[in-house]
């Protein structure tokens, strides 16, 4: 062998026991230095937690936060079987889905993280511009007697000929859609069958916007222009309000609840601190940006026991 292929072979062989072991070494180091968070659940937070995940990795690089959707009995779920850090929830955790967890080892941890307004969506061409509780119920509730357009006063739907209301829904595994069953109908009353129901919260409103005869409900960070939300009232007789950051949190506006994030437990020193941020005037910020409402500062409660 030529004396310089020898030197070259040997440079080689001390590279790869020294300088690019360390390199291996300390790629291997940062690598297992990453923290990951898993966190899945609501498709109404989706959006917002990857915002914040997004946002939180250019904050603190060495955790990472990985977001997956599914609706929030999903990321309940994920929580009962501890394969989840975080679970993203529209509704209450629910007595019986917490005592479940517990017996599994993971006591979850309720934070309230902002709220949302269930905004009602029409088609833009739609001329019905407000609505009642109650005639929300006849439409979607079991027995509901509202099954027409003309029925609320509309004679003409551009492009919806047959005067039928489409109902569009969201499946039953969705806090939105738990949610809003109860806002309508209480605990004791089912809605009816032959709704669409979709997986998740922008599909709602895109097929709204496609289809003149539909009427629908999703977060109302979800609005585009082709479809349109319209003003709701608790009662007959009583005043209609849009949903918006104000009327949410004066109480006015008749749809809108809390948003969740349930930990699986005492939240590690990386999950605790980033919920801490979550909850800061930088996350909150996020949340309005989103589209979402963002928490009064003294409703930032850092964390209580579920139950309490």
């Amino acid at each position: 062998m030529h004396h310089n292929s020898k030197l070259m072979v040997l440079c080689t062989l001390v590279l790869a026991i020294s300088g690019c072991g360390k390199k291996s070494d300390s790629g291997e180091t940062a690598q297992s230095e990453k923290h990951i968070i898993q966190n899945s659940g609501s498709d109404t937070m989706v959006n917002l937690a990857q915002a914040w995940a997004e946002e939180y990795a250019k904050i603190d690089p060495t955790v990472s936060v990985e977001v997956s959707g599914g609706g929030s009995g999903t990321g309940i779920a994920a929580l009962i079987n501890g394969t989840v850090d975080i679970a993203n929830c529209s509704r209450a955790i629910e007595p019986e889905e917490a005592e479940t967890a517990r017996q599994n080892g993971h006591d979850p941890q309720e934070y309230v993280v902002g709220y949302d307004a269930l905004a009602v969506y029409v088609h833009k061409d739609n001329p019905l511009n407000e609505i009642t509780i109650e005639q929300l119920a006849e439409i979607y509730g079991e027995g509901g007697s509202i099954t027409k357009w003309s029925q609320l006063g509309i004679q003409h739907t551009a492009g919806c000929s047959n005067d039928e209301i489409i109902r569009v829904s969201r499946q039953s595994n969705s806090g939105t859609y738990h949610y809003f069953r109860e806002a309508l109908l209480g605990k004791t009353r089912d809605f009816k069958l032959g709704s669409r129901d979709l997986h998740g919260s922008k599909d709602v409103v895109e097929l709204i916007s496609k289809t003149p005869c539909a009427i629908g409900y999703s977060g109302m960070g979800y609005a585009i222009p082709e479809a349109k939300t319209i003003k709701v009232s608790k009662k007959a007789g009583e005043p209609f309000y849009a949903p918006s950051i104000e009327t949410t949190l004066s109480g006015a506006y008749p749809i809108a609840r809390p948003l969740y994030m349930y930990s699986s437990g005492k939240p590690t020193e990386h999950t605790q601190k980033y919920l801490d941020w979550i909850l800061s005037d930088v996350g909150q910020k996020i949340v309005e940006h989103s589209g979402y409402v963002p928490l009064p500062a003294d409703k930032r409660i850092t964390q209580k026991e579920v139950g309490e």
